[in-house]
């Protein structure tokens, strides 16, 4: 693991120090996500291509970057650290392990623009970077909650996947979610309120890994029959359109008649597809392409000085087979 990141670390630096003349030219806006391995991040990239493609003739180039794998927590600290020490004229994070990344910010104390997308630092650290791009992810959170009080009134159990531990987007929709089910802001767990209890073993945490997060949900539905209710807070599983397709197909009797629901988060192509093949409920789905496009042009405005709102929301799409919206087919 070590030796591959390593590799993405040459990578990126050679990136800022290597190339034609128009890159040596140009100011480096770095975007760092949490890991190349997870396709999600894949449309951020889109976006920075697609601001560069629309910007020739700008002094900045856009430059898209993070470790080869999601679970490389240290690694993208390493990456950010030495992306700075190597001189960017700003950069955008998605911190995998926010406490992690807030402490090496602190620590190098940065002299260039720092800016979060996608996923912020934790609330006590969030003096470290100047604004957050991305989802109001408590609020993606309450839409999943919506979902499933719409679809099962009386409640239920209910198993929540969650991704990295310390990931502060992914902490904050299971608040949003626990919160709205419960009516009471705080809530750190369901144990009845709103009728909706969490079972045993659950959270289950993916770790950003998408053969882990099939491989949750099958354990998960083998262990308990008669769950109502599984909410992927991420899109993972849904990343791998055979393996989810394969573990749904166990269950598919019972997401048909609505005895067991799913409400997932994101709406990339590959879960469009099973959300109209019927392997899901709902659909919660941020805008990552917008992340990518909008990042580099918030960075300029941080280097010239120029005031920023904070936080910047990209807003979300929400889709349902009774208004299929933006999955529509």
């Amino acid at each position: 693991m070590r030796y591959v990141n390593h590799l993405a670390i040459a990578a990126a630096v050679l990136a800022l120090a290597a190339g034609g003349t128009q890159a040596q030219d140009k100011k480096t806006l770095a975007i760092v996500v949490k890991g190349l391995d997870n396709p999600f991040f894949e449309q951020i990239n889109l976006g920075c291509q697609d601001w560069a493609a629309n910007n020739p003739d700008s002094e900045y180039e856009c430059l898209y970057t993070g470790p080869a794998s999601s679970a490389d927590e240290a690694g993208q600290v390493q990456l950010v650290d030495d992306l700075i020490t190597r001189g960017v004229a700003a950069i955008a994070i998605s911190p995998s392990n926010a406490p992690a990344m807030a402490n090496r910010l602190r620590e190098i104390a940065p002299d260039v623009p720092v800016m979060t997308v996608d996923a912020d630092l934790s609330e006590a650290d969030r003096s470290l970077r100047t604004t957050f791009l991305g989802t109001d992810n408590y609020l993606m959170g309450v839409m999943m909650a919506e979902q499933a009080q719409r679809l099962k009134p009386e409640g239920g159990s209910v198993c929540l996947q969650l991704g990295n531990v310390a990931a502060d987007n992914i902490n904050a929709r299971a608040a949003g979610f626990r919160d709205t089910i419960a009516g009471a802001q705080g809530t750190d767990r369901l144990a009845g309120q709103g009728g909706w209890s969490e079972i045993e073993g659950c959270p289950v945490f993916t770790n950003d890994q998408i053969d882990l997060a099939n491989q949750q949900m099958a354990d998960v539905f083998t262990a308990n029959p008669d769950l109502d209710a599984f909410i992927l807070i991420g899109g993972w599983a849904q990343f791998a359109p055979q393996a989810y397709a394969q573990v749904t197909d166990q269950v598919m009797d019972r997401l048909e008649s609505n005895d067991l629901i799913i409400i997932a988060g994101d709406t990339l192509p590959p879960q469009v597809q099973a959300f109209n093949e019927g392997r899901s409920h709902a659909q919660i789905g941020q805008r990552p392409f917008e992340m990518g496009q909008r990042a580099p042009d918030v960075m300029i405005q941080l280097i010239n000085g120029e005031p920023v709102e904070d936080p910047i929301y990209t807003g979300l799409d929400v889709c349902t087979h009774e208004e299929p919206g933006f999955c529509a087919q």
